[in-house]
């Protein structure tokens, strides 16, 4: 499965979702944030699935901005 783009889901993620993104120690996706990125776009999420370094450097600049 392919991820839809991160900027179509990361602002509508919960807070628990994102820390669990930007805190995990792998890159892939646990159960709970690929739920909740089908529920945000309808996608079909894979049960492995996995973000890229742009993926994560997006999230965490998206994060700073939140933060600011």
């Amino acid at each position: 499965m392919t991820l839809p783009p991160i900027s179509d889901w990361w602002s509508e993620l919960s807070g628990d979702a994102r820390r669990s993104v930007l805190d995990g120690d792998s890159p892939h996706l646990d159960a709970d944030v690929r739920e909740e990125i089908r529920v945000i776009t309808g996608a079909v999420v894979g049960m492995v699935e996995s973000l890229t370094d742009d993926d994560l450097d997006y999230a965490r600049a998206h994060a700073e901005e939140s933060a600011d």
